[in-house]
């Protein structure tokens, strides 16, 4: 009995060793880690840094948020102040579907429920349930998805219209995109700015032509920022100080383009091309005595809102393209003979054709027209006349005038990738086609530069776009100033004379230019008939349509200052003679530029819109009325909630400016509408639509009256 005791004693003693023991180790274990977590404390309280992190500016940047404030592209105007480009955010909608995007409260942030969500994007895409759907369960797993051309391009109105659906996962892309109301409009002076990623991987508007490109820089402005502390809920903190940097709005271009006048013009141009087919056409019309250009175009064109025709007319034909302008250089041929005393006009010569070093130049007519005298060169386009006097004139003073007239010589207008082009003139037969146009090869803006001396006495002044630059707050900030850029001919007798010789050009019995003729009007022209070179097998093509036809014009003739000129290539359905097909675009755009130089100046054709919110629509109407501007309404209401062009900008007179109002909107008859109307109404309304075509309204597929919803989905087809 007393063994047994003895050994449970034993047993007990042995197991409060062992539990003694274990307890021991687990204090030991403890004050180790407790140790170790000191150590780790008081290391990282002396150094402040985990892994050579700075954990101080970590958990600052926790409770702090960096906001990128984007700055705004300057606008681009025409002289009277009406927008020609001018910004505008669209927005790329996406939808997140891996379920480990949780927020900070634990909250989902990825799509929960994707049959509501599809049922609900359906009322403001333009896409049906069925396909929403099919993009948010795509065969394989992805992070992330969009939903094709149907999510992208959207409204700020059909932003807020989803966000405020309160979908989970559902985000936004905002997308800084260029808005060009004008459709096909000096597109390739004005060109194009598109969205480019940078090297961080934010994106922004870049110009990529015309004067978009050119002025990047000044139109581009410079982002801001906004640092702010914050709480767990991402609230700002009361009394905290925030670190601001307000973005600087780019600078705004006013060009010295007339909207109507080049309006006007683009219409012209579009109906000869659509009737002769030409590979190319330009035109252009200048203030001679500023240099100041009112009206430009090209065609083939394109346009800059829906991008319809870039692919197949990127280059800008007016600086990059060269050619040899044919029998309107006889201007300066004629100039420099007339400055340099070897003018004879009474003096006769024998038509036809002449040889020059053992080449024959011909006459346009082959016969001639017998012994004429000089005086009847110019008006007849004799191409022998004008060799004859250049020969009599020297090469070494007719190469002294072309470098007078800066050819060969980039006149530097500002626009991209001009071509300085070239002068052949190291034979006789090269210094003589050089008379009368061939063998020289140049670009419109150089022609328009050595046109301008008509208007100045011989003083040569540089073609411009723009009139002045100024700031986000309408300050100016440069004034454009005429820049004379030579003299090459000294008397206002030769001047004169050249004139004299360009009203010759449109008679009956002698001239090349009778089709031009306006009855009435004070203008002087020269025509031109260029043949055009056979890059493959040498020499020059053959056939009736196979050149460079050309008319420049200027008025008034006792001191010009308008000039208008004009060049066609090649026309592919030439069913009417050349001088028919120039004169259907020269005589009524003359008839335009002749009322400018009666007035001395371009009327004015704008109004400054006034602030229409919160007026009622008949007080609005009257307001516009009074301006010359027409007011369209939009909904069933009385009261102005919104007006589709801002106050205090341009609009055209007889321009349409639309209001919003409540109640229930209708659609409305759209036809011949311009695509600035569609925008405006788009814009108002929230309501999608895709466009088709370029030019003015002319199809709709929601009949007029149909009561309009905000999924309402408007196909527009355009035609010039």
């Amino acid at each position: 009995m007393k063994k047994k005791k003895s050994n449970l004693k034993l047993q007990k003693s042995k197991a409060h060793d062992y539990r003694f023991t274990v307890g021991r180790i687990l204090q030991l274990a403890v004050a180790l880690v407790f140790l170790i977590f000191m150590g780790r404390f008081l290391y990282i309280g002396i150094s402040k840094t985990i892994k050579g992190q700075d954990i101080s500016a970590r958990t600052e940047q926790l409770y702090h948020r960096n906001e990128v404030i984007k700055a705004t592209r300057g606008t681009i105007y025409d002289r009277n102040g009406l927008a020609i480009a001018e910004d505008s955010h669209l927005y790329t909608i996406y939808a997140i579907l891996d379920k480990s995007s949780i927020n900070y409260k634990n909250q989902p942030e990825y799509v929960v429920d994707k049959e509501k969500t599809a049922q609900k994007l359906a009322t403001v895409l333009p896409i049906s349930e069925t396909q929403i759907l099919k993009y948010l369960n795509p065969p394989k797993k992805a992070f992330q998805v969009q939903f094709g051309s149907s999510g992208s391009g959207l409204t700020k109105s059909q932003k807020n219209q989803i966000e405020n659906m309160k979908l989970p996962g559902i985000k936004f892309i905002e997308t800084p995109s260029r808005l060009y109301p004008n459709g096909n409009f000096a597109s390739h002076i004005i060109g194009l700015s598109q969205p480019v990623y940078d090297k961080k991987g934010n994106i922004n508007l870049v110009g990529t032509m015309g004067l978009e490109a050119w002025y990047n820089d000044i139109l581009t402005g410079k982002d801001g920022y906004r640092i702010s502390a914050v709480d767990a809920s991402n609230n700002q903190i009361a009394n905290n100080s925030q670190t601001y940097k307000a973005p600087k709005n780019g600078d705004n271009l006013y060009l010295t383009l007339d909207s109507q006048l080049q309006s006007f013009l683009e219409t012209r141009l579009s109906e000869v091309q659509s009737k002769y087919d030409p590979v190319s056409m330009t035109v252009v019309v200048e203030d001679m005595k500023t240099g100041k250009v009112l009206a430009a175009s090209q065609r083939p064109t394109f346009n800059p809102q829906t991008k319809k025709g870039l692919t197949n007319s990127y280059r800008n034909i007016l600086v990059q393209d060269t050619y040899e302008p044919g029998s309107v250089f006889k201007i300066l041929t004629l100039a420099a003979l007339v400055d340099s005393g070897h003018y004879m006009p009474n003096t006769y010569y024998n038509s036809g054709s002449v040889v020059v070093g053992g080449a024959t130049i011909h006459d346009w007519l082959r016969s001639g027209w017998g012994s004429i005298p000089y005086w009847q060169a110019f008006a007849r386009s004799s191409n022998t006349g004008f060799v004859h006097l250049e020969q009599q004139m020297g090469s070494k003073t007719w190469k002294k005038y072309l470098n007078r007239f800066r050819i060969g010589k980039k006149t530097g207008v500002t626009l991209p990738g001009e071509q300085a082009g070239m002068l052949s003139f190291g034979t006789v037969t090269d210094q003589a086609a050089t008379s009368f146009g061939q063998g020289v090869n140049v670009n419109v803006m150089q022609m328009m530069q050595a046109f301008s001396s008509l208007g100045n006495d011989g003083q040569m002044v540089k073609p411009q776009f723009v009139d002045k630059i100024t700031d986000s707050d309408g300050n100016t900030i440069k004034g454009y100033q005429t820049q004379k850029v030579g003299n090459p001919v000294y008397s206002a007798k030769t001047r004169k004379v050249l004139i004299d010789n360009m009203k010759r050009v449109l008679s009956k019995s002698i001239g090349t230019g009778y089709a031009y003729k306006m009855t009435g009007q004070s203008i002087a022209i020269k025509t031109g008939t260029a043949q055009i070179a056979n890059p493959k097998g040498g020499g020059y093509f053959t056939g009736n349509s196979n050149y460079i036809f050309s008319v420049v014009g200027v008025t008034p003739t006792k001191d010009p200052r308008y000039c208008v000129y004009i060049t066609m290539k090649q026309p592919r359905r030439m069913s009417d003679p050349a001088e028919t097909i120039l004169a259907s675009i020269f005589k009524p755009l003359m008839n335009r530029v002749i009322i400018m130089s009666q007035n001395n100046q371009a009327p004015e054709l704008t109004a400054t819109v006034p602030k229409l919110k919160d007026l009622t629509v008949t007080q609005a109407k009257t307001r516009l009325t009074s301006l010359g501007l027409n007011l369209y309404k939009l909904g069933s209401g009385n009261k102005v909630l919104a007006q589709g062009i801002k106050a205090s900008q341009k609009a055209e007179n007889g321009a349409k400016v639309f209001v919003l109002t409540s109640g229930s909107l209708k659609m409305p008859t759209m036809k011949g509408w311009s695509i600035e109307d569609v925008h405006q109404f788009s814009n108002l309304t929230g309501i999608k639509v895709t466009l088709k075509g370029s030019g003015k309204v002319y199809h709709q597929n929601i009949s007029p009256g149909t009561i309009l919803k905000s999924n309402s989905k408007l196909k527009i087809n355009l035609k010039e």
